[in-house]
C-alpha cells in the first residue's frame, strides 16, 4: 500500500521534515524545515500544496516560530506571516486559530511543548477524517454497476495534498482495500501540473490511470466514459459553493451536461462556515511566469524551465475557481455524504 512508501510531513529532532513535491514526478526528495520562514515558503512555494497540508504544515509552522521565544509577539506574528502565505486555502486560517486557540491562555514557559503537540494532533486528525472520508466515499463507488468504475478527477486531492490519505482519491483507495477495481481520470492540471503528481502518486499505489489534458475532460464526460467526478476542495462557502483547483468549474458543468454526478470531497475544516457564498471566497492571483513557462526533463534527464510565451505576454493566472453549489451531487466529510445545502446539519451538535 502506498502507506508504506510515502508520506508528506513528519517530526524529525526539532524540525520538520517535508516531501518537496515541487520536484516530483521526476524526483523524489526531502526538505527540513528549520523555522517560520522556511515553513511559510514551502507553503507559498508549493513545496507543499493541498488544502488539508498547507493546514497541517502552518501548524508545524507556528510550533518552528516558538524555538526562540514564545511570546504573545512571536505567536501573533508568525500567525499572520503563515496567514499570508496562500489566502484561499481556509484550512490554512482554520489551523492558525486554532492554534492561536490553544497557546495564547497558557503561560509562555508551556506554549513551545503545547504548540508541538498541538501540531501532532492537527496532523492526526486530518489523516483519520480523510480515512472515513475514504469510507463514506467507497460507498458511491460501490453503488456504479460498471466494472471498473471510471472516476475523474481534477488537480491533486490525494495522499500527496493531506497528512495521510488525501480527500479526493480516499475512496479509491478504500476501494483498492476492497477488491473493487477502479480506474481513474486524471487531467494535468495547468499551469503548474498537479495532475502529474496524482498520477505519480496512484502510480506508486498501482491503482490503474490514464492521464489527460485538461481539454479532454468534456470530450471523456459526453462519451459516457466516466461513471463519476470527484474533486477536492480548498473553500467550501456556508451555502455548498466550491472553490477549487481553476479548472473544476469547467468539469461541473461538462459533468451536469453529461448527467454524471459530481462529488466534493473535504474534511469538516475545509467548510468556511462564515463564508455565506462562493462570491465571498478570496482567489488567488498567482505569478504569470507559471503560465509563460513550463518544467519538465530534457534529454539528459535534467530538470529545464522552457518558456513557451514571450515574457512580454499579459497573463491572468487565477490558482482556483468557484463551483455553485448546484452543479454539486454531494459533499463528502468524515461524517458522512450530504448534499450542499444541509451542510449545517454535519454541525449540529456544536451549534
Amino acid at each position: 500500500m502506498i502507506s508504506d512508501r510515502l508520506f508528506t510531513i513528519r517530526e524529525e529532532g526539532d524540525s520538520v521534515l517535508i516531501l518537496d513535491q515541487t520536484l516530483l514526478p521526476h524526483q523524489v526528495a526531502t526538505r527540513h524545515l528549520n523555522s517560520l520562514a522556511d515553513a511559510a515558503h514551502a507553503i507559498r512555494a508549493m513545496l507543499v500544496r493541498g488544502a488539508p497540508l498547507i493546514g497541517v504544515t502552518a501548524a508545524y509552522g507556528v510550533a518552528l516560530a516558538l524555538k526562540d521565544g514564545a511570546g504573545n509577539k512571536a505567536l501573533l506574528q508568525a500567525c499572520e506571516t503563515l496567514a499570508a502565505t496562500r489566502p484561499t486555502a481556509v484550512n490554512l486560517h482554520w489551523a492558525l486559530a486554532r492554534m492561536r486557540g490553544r497557546l495564547l491562555p497558557l503561560p509562555v514557559a508551556q506554549r513551545r511543548a503545547a504548540a508541538w503537540a498541538e501540531a501532532r494532533a492537527i496532523a492526526a486528525e486530518d489523516a483519520a477524517a480523510n480515512r472515513q472520508i475514504g469510507r463514506h466515499g467507497l460507498a458511491l463507488i460501490e453503488n456504479i454497476a460498471r466494472r471498473p468504475v471510471n472516476l475523474m478527477t481534477h488537480c491533486n486531492a490525494g495522499w500527496l495534498a493531506t497528512a495521510a490519505w488525501g480527500t479526493a482519491l480516499a475512496p479509491v483507495y478504500a476501494a483498492r482495500e476492497a477488491g473493487l477495481p477502479v480506474h481513474v481520470w486524471v487531467s494535468e492540471t495547468r499551469p503548474r501540473n498537479q495532475g502529474l503528481l496524482t498520477a505519480w502518486e496512484l502510480h506508486e499505489a498501482g491503482i490503474p490511470h490514464t492521464l489527460i489534458a485538461d481539454n479532454a475532460a468534456g470530450h471523456l464526460l459526453r462519451q459516457g466514459a466516466v461513471d463519476l467526478v470527484v474533486v477536492g476542495a480548498d473553500r467550501i462557502a456556508a451555502n455548498g459553493d466550491t472553490a477549487n483547483k481553476v479548472g473544476t468549474y469547467l468539469k461541473a458543468l461538462a459533468a451536469a451536461d453529461s448527467g454524471v454526478p459530481f462529488f466534493v470531497s473535504a474534511p469538516l475544516s475545509t467548510i468556511d462556515r462564515g463564508c455565506p457564498d462562493g462570491a465571498q471566497i478570496p482567489i488567488e492571483e498567482r505569478d504569470g511566469g507559471e503560465v509563460r513557462h513550463v518544467g519538465g526533463l530534457d534529454r539528459k534527464g535534467v530538470h529545464a524551465t522552457v518558456a513557451i510565451a514571450p515574457d512580454a505576454t499579459a497573463v491572468a493566472n487565477p490558482a482556483f475557481d468557484v463551483t455553485p453549489a448546484r452543479f454539486i451531487t454531494g459533499i463528502v466529510t468524515e461524517r458522512g455524504v450530504c448534499a450542499p445545502g444541509e451542510l449545517s446539519a454535519l454541525f449540529a451538535e456544536r451549534a
